[in-house]
């Protein structure tokens, strides 16, 4: 016999937590499945984690910008234990307690379906505990890195940003595959802690390909600054490692081959479907699980089954997938209860205004919404405005030599904003005003009574607008 549940959910990070948040919220009783550490590779080995280990990194070069500071080395060791505690020393116990207070059933194991609303949980200990929803099942079981097909990569153990950011050393030589946020923050934040010899191999001609190429610019131009190395139209044609744990040599189309004691492999990640028996769904085994805007699968006889977060496929950020969540469990509530399910707030939006994302290295980047060359390419007139965020008062009152720039893509038809970028130190503090703009469509007229304040580095929106010829 099976044991019920008004509601399974299959993943306990960030978006499972928060889809089975709402469902409790609405009173219906919720089991959440986990195979590894309640909480999600987010808590333990992505966002936070590298975050604790880039904030000091941060600090140093925001101190070596202010005359009368001095910058001291970063101690490393003290800088991977307060990653531990941020960790929580890789204990979930106290995100088990929270899931448990919600209230839900928190159960350990690998959770695939087993045919409509039948889950079939598989414990550390080999046994079998069958669970049946009475209304929806929710998957939300994240990503997983991508490990490309090049010749002897796999075989040579790299790291990802896995064991990155839990690292219990920082490497002296460490050679980086890739050109995206991990990649640079990754690079940036072990060579601050002690890698004195940092490559970072870029099959593109640019970092950050999805941002504005301004963004890419100024960071490409910290890390080389720094003394990181960024080689861009890198191709990795053969990766060797003789002696496990041993060094790692890196051979290139062009060029010398790369001798590294590590290697991170940064070239993105494929939705977490392997083994979670979406053929019993009549769905593909693997890609990511398509829905609709209120996150239920779609081609699913019943429309039992739901997919949160990176699982299905629409943006690969921890916030993201915490609104799916949010949105996902008041939706099957609404449904379960007979209530009307099509309120604004019970669709999921937001990823087609362009999801607001943050790249954490000095200097930071952040944008929301389109590029230019993506509303270009979606046929909107367009028009660009764009300031030097260092000519901004508030910017020089923050050390000399502040480098950055910021970025408007105006729909001109509808005079409202498509997408914003700002990079520069500290710029992430701008985001959320921006990410209000672009997904309210606030009207630029109306935007020019957002009076920002003085000396701050907020008068960039002032400056855009008039720029524009407000």
């Amino acid at each position: 016999m099976a044991d019920e549940f008004d509601v399974v959910v299959i993943g306990a990070g960030p978006a499972g937590e928060n889809a089975a948040a709402r469902v409790t919220r609405g009173g219906l009783s919720v089991a959440v499945v986990e195979e590894n550490l309640a909480g999600g590779e987010c808590s333990y080995w992505a966002c936070i984690p590298s975050k604790a280990l880039l904030r000091p990194v941060e600090l140093a070069a925001e101190v070596g910008r202010v005359p009368g500071l001095e910058v001291g080395p970063i101690d490393a060791a003290a800088v991977l234990a307060r990653r531990d505690e941020a960790v929580s020393h890789l204990d979930d116990s106290k995100q088990v307690e929270w899931i448990e207070g919600l209230p839900a059933e928190f159960v350990r194991g690998r959770g695939s379906l087993q045919g409509p609303r039948q889950v079939e949980v598989t414990g550390p200990d080999g046994s079998v505990r069958p669970l049946r929803a009475r209304h929806a099942v929710v998957l939300a079981t994240g990503s997983r890195p991508a490990i490309p097909p090049v010749p002897g990569l796999a075989e040579a153990a790299p790291w990802t940003s896995h064991e990155a950011t839990a690292t219990r050393a920082v490497p002296r030589r460490l050679a980086v595959l890739g050109g995206g946020v991990v990649a640079c923050e990754m690079a940036q934040a072990l060579h601050g802690l002690g890698a004195q010899e940092v490559t970072l191999l870029v099959r593109g001609n640019s970092l950050l390909g999805r941002i504005e190429p301004f963004a890419g610019e100024l960071v490409a131009n910290s890390l080389a600054g720094s003394g990181i190395e960024v080689r861009t139209g890198a191709k990795v044609t053969r990766v060797e490692r003789p002696v496990p744990g041993g060094p790692v040599t890196v051979h290139l189309a062009e060029g010398p081959p790369i001798e590294a004691d590590e290697l991170l492999v940064a070239t993105g990640r494929t939705p977490a479907t392997k083994g979670l028996g979406l053929g019993s769904a009549g769905l593909p085994e693997t890609g990511p699980v398509e829905v609709d805007d209120s996150m239920r699968a779609t081609g699913v006889d019943g429309g039992w089954l739901y997919a949160v977060g990176d699982v299905n496929g629409r943006n690969l950020l921890t916030h993201m997938g915490k609104y799916h969540g949010r949105v996902c469990g008041d939706v099957i509530v609404a449904r379960a209860q007979g209530e009307r399910d099509d309120l604004p707030a019970l669709r999921a939006v937001a990823d087609g205004y362009g999801a607001p994302q943050v790249v954490f290295t000095d200097p930071q980047v952040c944008a929301v919404g389109r590029t230019e060359a993506a509303a270009r390419a979606e046929g909107f007139d367009v028009r660009v405005v764009e300031y030097d965020l260092g000519a901004v008062s508030g910017a020089y009152l923050l050390g000399d030599g502040y480098r950055g720039r910021a970025k408007a893509v105006v729909d001109e038809r509808r005079r409202v904003l498509l997408g914003v970028t700002f990079a520069g130190p500290g710029v992430a503090e701008l985001l959320h005003s921006a990410t209000v703009a672009v997904t309210s469509e606030v009207t630029l007229d109306r935007l020019w009574h957002a009076v920002p304040s003085f000396p701050t580095v907020s008068e960039v929106w002032l400056r855009l607008l008039e720029q524009y010829g407000l």
